[in-house]
């Protein structure tokens, strides 16, 4: 049985992985920012040293062992540049620190904890189009975010696979969820299919989906490979 970490696993692609996951027979311990019985810790990334309890308080849940760490938790806020110095400063900070640092801090802690054990594991890194093609002038710094994680997958694909520590990465595109759900409403709703072949957002199942076969069968020669999903609107 994989003893899985997940985080932002409260809605959307989160809570259709840990579905799926529940389903394959695994063990999940899931994050979000308010917590959820017992469903989901507590751990708000915006605050210093959330990531380092969660993994702490998942290692003690999962009987301390954690073979799989997905990185799915994000946000994704408008920073336009009209924008006070300040505010604009604080609001790059937040969206770097959510959706870039707790991710590397949770690897780290997970390298650290596989490199201790002798044993391998496994990284999922939830990243997105943006990290490839950028995004709108008011989010520079969710596409700087993706793509810092995406480079922080390769690095790390390429640094530990002779210890069996494998990373893999999922890029959606527009998916079927709040979050953007709102950016669509904002960018003009239908008109922004245009720009999608498939003629359509991704659902969350779909991406849960691609998570789970990289956290529970993905083979070891895929270490380091990104896993587009965005309906052909970027194709590399």
């Amino acid at each position: 049985m994989q003893k899985i970490l997940l985080t932002g696993a409260s809605r959307g692609i989160g809570a259709a992985t840990l579905s799926l996951l529940h389903d394959a027979g695994a063990r999940v311990v899931g994050q979000s920012t308010a917590g959820n019985g017992d469903t989901c810790l507590a751990a708000d990334f915006a605050r210093p040293g959330a990531a380092d309890a969660l993994w702490h308080a998942a290692l003690d849940r999962l009987g301390g062992q954690v073979d799989v760490v997905i990185a799915n938790a994000g946000v994704f806020e408008s920073n336009p540049l009209d924008r006070g110095g300040a505010d604009w400063a604080a609001q790059w900070e937040r969206q770097m620190t959510i959706n870039l640092s707790s991710a590397a801090q949770l690897a780290r802690l997970a390298i650290a904890h596989w490199l201790g054990q002798g044993a391998g594991g496994r990284l999922v890194f939830v990243a997105s189009r943006a990290g490839h093609r950028g995004d709108s002038p008011d989010h520079w710094h969710y596409a700087a975010a993706k793509g810092g994680m995406l480079a922080l997958h390769k690095t790390i694909a390429r640094g530990y696979a002779r210890h069996g520590i494998l990373s893999f990465a999922v890029a959606p595109g527009f998916v079927d969820t709040a979050m953007a759900g709102d950016y669509l409403a904002s960018r003009g709703g239908e008109g922004i299919l245009q720009d999608i072949p498939l003629g359509r957002v991704a659902e969350p199942e779909e991406i849960a989906r691609i998570i789970a076969f990289c956290a529970l069968e993905a083979p070891a020669s895929m270490t380091g490979a990104t896993l587009d999903a965005n309906g052909a609107s970027y194709v590399r």
